[in-house]
């Protein structure tokens, strides 16, 4: 069994000079939003009100999701591959009443069908979870020895306000206690709160400026600690507003079983990458090329569905404007080309949907 290392190692210069990028990255992402309004004493008190008004309309929640954890594809040959899901309540699967319909368990599904190996899936998220709250949730997965860990978190720390750098300091902790247990780490951002439907402007839009902010201090952070992040921003928001009944879950906040499967099939070809299967392309436009890390985070920041991970670069992990990192876009939009781009058929979430028809053959 793998050997954990659960002392904290010290800071280098090299892993404090992640802070200083994140905090730019931050700024240049809130960069064009109009807020002067905000700032007036009329414009908060406007603000409060919306609040107050968003939360008499998405109610506390009332139980827990339900688990999923078991291992998926028994009958495949092999070792099982050990999947751990850290987070919030999008990655426990607040909204959905079926193990099945968990992102867990999608993710494990899938990984299980395209590796033809099976997967042993450990859910330790919460709702409610703050980053701050992912110590303990680390102590937990590090116990079961994973092979994949897949964090999903930032929503709950908007809402709380909770300031980036701090939000973002006990994500990085989380990331490079299991990148030194030897796990690999994937890590959805935060979702943009601004698709969420019952916000109303203008406080939508300041939900969508901290969102934004957040998701791409965590993409620089992640990234700099041996992680590599998937941008969920919006990816829910064009079907939230075409098909609310149909996306959201009870609460008009969660999503449903359909959004969940949306937001596993983005994550799912870069989870199969870090576990060694290749570059899967399937859903991909192609690699979109090489940008200094910064940049690099403020684009996945704004385009959902972006996986960005570090490279070299001439053998250099630098260059003149910081860490070198590659983009990958999703090459389509809920089962529809983007105008403009190409490619191969999206993973869309009816094959999802139709990959969990597997019951869960052991319970952990």
């Amino acid at each position: 069994m793998r050997q954990h290392r659960t002392t904290r190692r010290e800071s280098s210069p090299t892993r404090r000079s992640a802070w200083p990028a994140a905090r730019r990255v931050a700024r240049a992402t809130a960069v064009g939003v109009g807020l002067t309004a905000l700032t007036t004493a009329a414009g908060y008190g406007l603000l409060l009100g919306q609040a107050r008004q968003a939360r008499r309309v998405i109610p506390l929640a009332e139980a827990p999701p339900p688990r999923g954890d078991g291992v998926y594809g028994a009958k495949f040959p092999g070792e099982p591959i050990t999947m751990v899901v850290l987070g919030d309540s999008s990655a426990a699967g607040y909204g959905v009443h079926r193990p099945r319909e968990t992102p867990g368990a999608l993710l494990a599904t899938g990984t299980s069908r395209r590796l033809r190996r099976p997967v042993r899936l450990y859910r330790f998220a919460v709702v409610g979870c703050l980053s701050a709250g992912l110590r303990p949730q680390v102590d937990a997965a590090l116990e079961r020895a994973p092979d994949l860990a897949v964090i999903l978190i930032g929503g709950n720390d908007v809402t709380n306000r909770t300031p980036h750098s701090v939000a973002v300091r006990y994500l990085v902790e989380a990331v490079r206690e299991l990148r030194a247990a030897g796990a690999q780490v994937v890590v959805g951002t935060c979702p943009d709160l601004g698709a969420i439907q019952p916000i109303k402007p203008p406080l939508r839009w300041l939900a969508r400026r901290w969102s934004r902010q957040l998701a791409a201090a965590q993409t620089v952070a992640v990234v700099e600690a041996g992680g590599l992040t998937v941008s969920l921003g919006d990816l829910l928001g064009p079907r939230f507003a075409a098909e609310p009944t149909r996306m959201f879950a009870w609460d008009h906040f969660h999503p449903s079983a359909e959004g969940y499967a949306i937001a596993a099939a983005a994550l799912l070809p870069t989870v199969l990458a870090a576990l060694g299967a290749g570059p899967d392309r399937r859903g991909f436009t192609g690699d979109q090329g090489v940008r200094s890390l910064p940049v690099a985070a403020q684009e996945a920041a704004r385009h959902a569905g972006t996986e960005v991970r570090g490279v070299r670069v001439g053998g250099r992990e630098h260059g003149p404007g910081g860490r070198w990192a590659q983009l990958r876009r999703r090459g389509a939009w809920f089962g529809h080309p983007r105008a403009g781009e190409t490619g191969g058929p999206p993973e869309t979430p009816a094959s999802l949907d139709e990959a969990t028809t597997s019951t869960v053959e052991e319970r952990a």
